[in-house]
């Protein structure tokens, strides 16, 4: 398990683009963490250490964002999704088959069908507004 703790949003990219280094295609990354906590920061800053040049933002109102690379990085936000049509329909199994490497917001609706090997994000909000701690299980290194 890794902890950090990031003082700005910069400082979460900059995390996150460490890990990137980390992730091979299939790699699912579940974010856990409530409204405002930088999840789509923490992708913004995977993309970049994925070499993906793109403009990473919530995929709240199209359920998912494909951000291209090799491998492809795949943006969801699972926050409306309720059942397992929900999730299939979103398109989750067919990217993890292809060998993309999913950012998934709001990982807690889809808990049963994170596959084995998911690297989980937690992101808490702490009591100074900017800062965060950042824990990530299953890597154990940046």
């Amino acid at each position: 398990m890794i902890s950090f703790v990031s003082q700005c949003t910069a400082d979460t990219e900059a995390f996150a683009e460490k890990i990137a280094k980390k992730l091979t295609g299939g790699t699912v990354i579940a974010f856990f963490g409530g409204l405002g906590a930088g999840k789509t920061s923490f992708t913004r800053g995977i993309a970049r250490g994925m070499g993906i040049k793109a403009d990473v933002s919530s995929p709240t109102f199209a359920i998912v964002n494909d951000y291209g690379g090799k491998p492809p990085l795949v943006h969801f936000d699972m926050y409306k999704v309720e059942t397992w049509d929900d999730l299939y329909s979103s398109g989750f199994f067919d990217y993890l088959d292809m060998g993309a490497v999913l950012a998934v917001e709001w990982s807690e609706n889809i808990e049963n069908a994170l596959p084995e090997g998911t690297v989980r994000v937690t992101i808490e909000k702490c009591e100074d507004e900017n800062k965060r701690i950042i824990t990530v299980e299953g890597l154990d290194t940046v």
